[in-house]
C-alpha cells in the first residue's frame, strides 16, 4: 500500500479519470473546489492557495474530492452549506464512512442522493498513476438546491 494514498495532508490523490467521466457525463460539472491546478476536473477550480472552504461555490454544478483528513467535516459541511443555494449541486467523492458524525449531521436525511460503492477505487497521482486500490470504500453524495427533489440511496458496481 502507498503510504502517501492514506495521507491527509496530500493534495495530489486523484479521482480516476474514467470513473470522474461518467459522473461527468450526468452532471456536466463546472467547479472543483478542492484541487490543484494539475489535478482540476474542471476548467473552473480552487487550488489550497484559494481555500475552496472560503469560496462561493453557488451556482455551479460542482464536483469535489476533497482531502480524506480530519478536514474532511468542514469540506461534507460546506458541501452541504452550498447545495442550499439556488441552482447548485455539489457531488462529493468520499469514503463511505457511516459511522462518523459529518455523515450524521450532514449527509444522512440532508443529501438528495448517497452511493455507495462496491469495491474499491484506485486514485491516481496527478500524472495518473496508481496501482493499489483504495485501503477503504467509497461513497458519492450528491446535494441538489432546494428546488430539486427527491432522495436516492444506490450502489454503484465499480
Amino acid at each position: 500500500m502507498n503510504d502517501a494514498l492514506l495521507s491527509s495532508k496530500n493534495m495530489c490523490w486523484c479521482t480516476p479519470p474514467d470513473f470522474f467521466a461518467e459522473l461527468d457525463r450526468e452532471f456536466h460539472f463546472e467547479l472543483d473546489p478542492a484541487s490543484t491546478d494539475k489535478s482540476a476536473k474542471c476548467a473552473k477550480h480552487f487550488t489550497p492557495d484559494d481555500d475552496g472552504l472560503k469560496q462561493d461555490w453557488g451556482g455551479y454544478c460542482v464536483f469535489c474530492n476533497p482531502p480524506y483528513g480530519r478536514a474532511i467535516a468542514d469540506w461534507v459541511r460546506k458541501g452541504y452549506e452550498e447545495s442550499r443555494k439556488p441552482g447548485t449541486t455539489v457531488v462529493m467523492l468520499i469514503p463511505s464512512r457511516t459511522d462518523t458524525a459529518y455523515f450524521h449531521d450532514w449527509i444522512f436525511g440532508k443529501a438528495s442522493e448517497v452511493r455507495f460503492l462496491r469495491g474499491r477505487l484506485k486514485f491516481t497521482d496527478e500524472d495518473g498513476n496508481g496501482e493499489d486500490a483504495a485501503p477503504f470504500p467509497s461513497a458519492v453524495i450528491v446535494w441538489r438546491s432546494p428546488e430539486s427533489t427527491g432522495r436516492e440511496f444506490a450502489t454503484w458496481h465499480i
